[in-house]
C-alpha cells in the first residue's frame, strides 16, 4: 500500500536499474575484463557502446549466444587482438556483487511506492538471477523488465512506458535510477524524476529527498540479497 510522502508527492512509483545500481557496475567490470585479456579500448568500445551495435543487438535477442561469441571474437580480431568470446560469456554470467545498501533501499520503500525494474540484459531463459546480473530481482520488485525478454533496451522510451504501464503509474509519477546518462535522458524525455547513481550514497539521499522519507544509508549486516 502507498504512504502519503511529504516529498514530491507526484512520485507513486520507484524504478531501478540493475547493474551498476542494485549492483557493482558491469561498465567496470568489463573495462578491468578486456584491460586483463588485452582487449584495446577501441574494440571494447566498438562492441559495447554503440546503441545499434554488437552488444545492443545482444540485449533486445537479436543475436544467440553462440552468434555473441562468433561476433565478438570477429569484433576484437578486426583490432589486431584475440579473445574467446565463449570464454567472456562465461565469466559475465557469473553475475556482480550486489550492493547492499540500494537494496536494503528497495525492502525500505515497500510501504511508500509501487516498485520495479528495467534492466538491459542479454539472457532470455535460465534462471532469473543469471538473466539479472546474478541478484535475483524478481523476488525484489513485482514488476522486472527485461531488455532480452521484450525485445527493447534502454533508453528507447517504451520501454519505460512499458514498465509504468505494468505499475499502474504515469512516467511523470515515477523516479527512475540509472548509472548512465543515456538511460536517464531518454527517460526525463517522458517527464520522469531522474537519478544518477554512482559509487558514492548520493543518490540515496536524492531519493530521500524527492520522497521526503527517510531511507537507510548502510546496509544491515545481517542482510542477505535474494
Amino acid at each position: 500500500m502507498e504512504a502519503v510522502l511529504s516529498g514530491n508527492n507526484n512520485i507513486r512509483a520507484v524504478i531501478f536499474d540493475v547493474g551498476g545500481v542494485l549492483t557493482e557496475s558491469p561498465v567496470t567490470r568489463i573495462k578491468a575484463y578486456a584491460a586483463e585479456y588485452g582487449i584495446p579500448d577501441e574494440a571494447r568500445h566498438a562492441i559495447f557502446a554503440p546503441h545499434d551495435g554488437l552488444w545492443s543487438r545482444f540485449e533486445q535477442s537479436q543475436l544467440s549466444p553462440s552468434q555473441f561469441a562468433a561476433e565478438f571474437e570477429a569484433a576484437v580480431a578486426a583490432f589486431g587482438a584475440e579473445a574467446n568470446g565463449e570464454h567472456f560469456l562465461e565469466w559475465f554470467f557469473q553475475g556482480f556483487q550486489p550492493r547492499h545498501e540500494m537494496i536494503e533501499v528497495v525492502e525500505t520503500l515497500r510501504d511508500h511506492v509501487h516498485l520495479g525494474v528495467i534492466t538491459n540484459n542479454v539472457a532470455r531463459e535460465g534462471e532469473a538471477a543469471k538473466r539479472t546480473s546474478g541478484l535475483d530481482v524478481h523476488s525484489l520488485f513485482p514488476v522486472v523488465i527485461e531488455s532480452a525478454i521484450v525485445g527493447l533496451r534502454k533508453p528507447d522510451p517504451r520501454i519505460f512506458e512499458m514498465c509504468c504501464g505494468e505499475l499502474g503509474v504515469t512516467p511523470p509519477e515515477s523516479a527512475f535510477l540509472d548509472d548512465l546518462g543515456a538511460n536517464l535522458k531518454g527517460a526525463r524525455a517522458l517527464g520522469m524524476h531522474t537519478i544518477k547513481v554512482d559509487e558514492t550514497l548520493d543518490a540515496i539521499a536524492e531519493l530521500e529527498e524527492a520522497l521526503g522519507i527517510s531511507l537507510p544509508h548502510s546496509p544491515r549486516a545481517t542482510h542477505k540479497p535474494g
